[in-house]
């Protein structure tokens, strides 16, 4: 089958888990009280810290309790759209000033750029914020890789769990949903994509239990 679009998740499939959970979510974790009380009037963070207070239903809630409350939806890595947001700007300010660079399977690099070359469009589908995608890939392990990919969705679009997000991103790509394959190594994402007759393959790199879809090892594996 000739897939015109391929729509990639990013944990455990472009990038090693531990990635996020051991350099990524630490750091933000680490420089978010400092970086919250010394940017809470920029507007871009003034912005997520309203949001976060409409979340709290605590519109008058402190700088302390807003610190709080981010960093125990942090420790349950919770998918709430303010906190990825922040997290997002605290990564760009440690990538820009090199304190890591983003993991990428080396597969997964050769394996994008050569789809790009042969016409197919990339996108990316990850619960972490379009910010933390693009900074990813610009600042990866392999230079900067975002002229490869056509557009970003994240958890705006709805959760990766959802069908109502899937028929939201075919909205967008404008293409049936046969000729879209979505990689991914969470079984429940690609049970509901695949429920809009989507196409799939599931990552299975460090001993995930296969569901009813399609495997690969890594990307060389992916028919596209």
């Amino acid at each position: 089958m000739n897939y015109r679009a391929l729509v990639t998740d990013i944990e455990g499939t472009t990038t090693r888990i531990s990635f996020v959970t051991e350099v990524l979510f630490p750091y933000a974790a680490e420089q978010l009280p400092e970086f919250i009380r010394q940017r809470s009037e920029q507007a871009e963070v003034a912005m997520q810290l309203k949001a976060v207070r409409q979340l709290m239903k605590q519109p008058e809630a402190s700088l302390d309790a807003i610190i709080a409350q981010l960093q125990a939806w942090i420790a349950a890595d919770e998918k709430i759209t303010p906190l990825k947001a922040l997290q997002g700007m605290i990564w760009r300010l440690g990538y820009q000033q090199g304190h890591f660079t983003g993991h990428l399977y080396p597969d997964a690099a050769e394996q994008l750029k050569a789809w790009q070359a042969k016409g197919v469009q990339l996108f990316v589908y990850s619960s972490g914020s379009v910010e933390a995608q693009q900074l990813l890939f610009r600042h990866s392990d392999f230079g900067d890789l975002t002229p490869l990919f056509s557009g970003y969705f994240d958890t705006r679009i709805g959760g990766k769990k959802e069908i109502s997000s899937y028929a939201a991103i075919l909205q967008h790509l404008q293409f049936p949903p046969s000729q879209v394959l979505f990689v991914s190594d969470v079984v429940a994402e690609l049970d509901a994509a695949s429920k809009l007759g989507i196409a799939t393959t599931q990552l299975i790199r460090d001993g995930q239990a296969p569901g009813t879809h399609p495997v690969a090892r890594d990307f060389y594996q992916i028919e596209v």
